[in-house]
C-alpha cells in the first residue's frame, strides 16, 4: 500500500531538511552531548518556528492540531538529520497535557513556541536536565515533577542525556491516559525511518568512494546486496510509518515502530560493515546516526513490547 505525500507535505520536509542542512546538525549533537545547550536551544526555537511542535497541539492552545501524518514528514526529517532534544517526549507531553485546560494553557503556547522545552519520563528522563518543565510516568501516574537530579546517566546515545525525575508533584493523571503512548512511539517510529534513510544515503556515497583492489567498493556483489536489502527494509517501513499516522490504531503503530526501528538498526550495521574501522570512531559523523538508531530500538518500546501489541490488536480484530 503507498501513501503519497501531498505537494504541501513534500514542500514541508525540503524547507525541513535546507533548516536543518544549514544548521550543521552534527556540531550541534557534539555540544549538545557535552552538555553545551546554546546551539541545541537555538535550533530547538527554529525548529518551533517552523511549526513542527504546533502539530502535536491543538489550535485552542496556539497549535495547529493535533494532526499525525504531518507530524510523521517532520520527524523523519528531524531523524534524518538526528537533531538532539526531547522529540517525542514532546509529542507525549503535548497530548498528555491537552487533556487539563488549566495547565494547558499555561504550558503549551510556549511549547508550540519552542520557549520551553518539556519531556517526559518514566525512571529515566530524556534531557531532563536540559528540559524546563518535566512529566513523570514513574508511579503509573502522570505528575508535574519537581524537577530532575543533577547527575546525569550515560546513554547509547551520547546526545540523549537520561536524568533520574525527583519523586512527587503535582498529579495531573491518575493514570496514563488510553493511547498517549501511541503518539510518542510513532514519533519515534518515523525518526528510526529518517535515521536509516539518512545511514543509507551515507553509506551508499560512501561505498562509491572507498577504493579496494584497484575499484570501489561499492561495485562488490556482497556489498550491493547488503545495500539493496537495507533499501527494501527501508521502503517496506515507510507505509507503515505513514499508514499509522493516518489510522493511529494502537496495533499499527507498533508495527510501524518494529518495522521502521529495525529496517535502522539494520541500516547501522550495514553502514559499520561498509565503513570499516572509520566507523567506530567517534569523531567520525557517522557515529551519531549509529548510536540513535540503536537508542531509538528499545525507546518506547522494545521490538519484543511492539510485536505483542502488534499481535494483541490483531486478536481484538478477529
Amino acid at each position: 500500500m503507498r501513501f503519497p505525500l501531498t505537494a504541501e507535505q513534500r514542500a514541508f520536509a525540503r524547507s525541513l531538511d535546507a533548516l536543518l542542512t544549514a544548521a550543521d546538525t552534527p556540531s550541534v549533537i557534539r555540544a549538545w552531548g557535552a552538555g553545551d545547550r546554546r546551539a541545541g536551544r537555538a535550533l530547538w526555537s527554529e525548529i518551533a518556528g517552523a511549526g513542527v511542535f504546533a502539530l502535536a497541539v491543538p489550535e485552542a492552545y496556539e497549535g495547529v492540531g493535533p494532526l499525525p501524518p504531518d507530524l510523521a514528514v517532520a520527524c523523519v526529517e528531524l531523524g534524518r538529520h538526528a537533531v538532539p532534544g526531547p522529540l517525542a517526549e514532546t509529542v507525549l507531553a503535548a497530548v498528555l497535557l491537552a487533556g487539563h485546560p488549566e495547565r494547558a494553557a499555561r504550558l503549551l503556547p510556549p511549547l508550540v513556541a519552542g520557549k520551553t522545552m518539556v519531556t517526559v519520563g518514566g525512571a529515566y528522563a530524556v534531557d531532563g536536565d536540559a528540559a524546563d518543565v518535566v512529566l513523570s510516568l514513574g508511579d503509573g501516574r502522570v505528575r508535574l515533577a519537581p524537577g530532575c537530579r543533577p547527575e546525569v546517566r550515560p546513554s547509547l546515545d551520547p546526545a540523549r542525556r537520561l536524568a533520574v525525575p525527583l519523586p512527587g508533584g503535582e498529579v495531573l493523571c491518575p493514570a496514563v491516559p488510553s493511547g498517549a503512548l501511541d503518539w510518542a512511539r510513532l514519533a519515534t517510529a518515523a525518526q528510526a525511518l529518517g535515521v536509516g534513510l539518512a545511514l543509507l544515503d551515507r553509506t551508499v556515497s560512501y561505498a562509491g568512494q572507498r577504493v579496494q583492489f584497484g575499484v570501489p567498493v561499492g561495485s562488490f556483489q556482497a556489498v550491493k546486496h547488503r545495500l539493496a536489502d537495507t533499501a527494501v527494509a527501508l521502503e517496506f517501513a515507510e507505509p507503515l510509518v505513514f499508514g499509522a499516522a493516518l489510522s493511529m490504531a494502537p496495533a499499527d503503530i507498533a508495527a510501524a515502530k518494529v518495522a521502521a526501528c529495525e529496517a535502522a538498526y539494520g541500516a547501522a550495521r550495514t553502514a559499520l560493515q561498509v565503513h570499516g574501522a572509520i566507523g567506530y570512531t567517534a569523531e567520525y559523523d557517522l557515529s551519531l546516526w549509529l548510536t540513535r538508531a540503536r537508542a531509538l530500538r528499545g525507546a518506547w518500546g522494545t521490538p519484543a513490547q511492539c510485536r505483542a501489541a502488534v499481535l494483541a490488536g490483531r486478536e481484538q480484530d478477529l
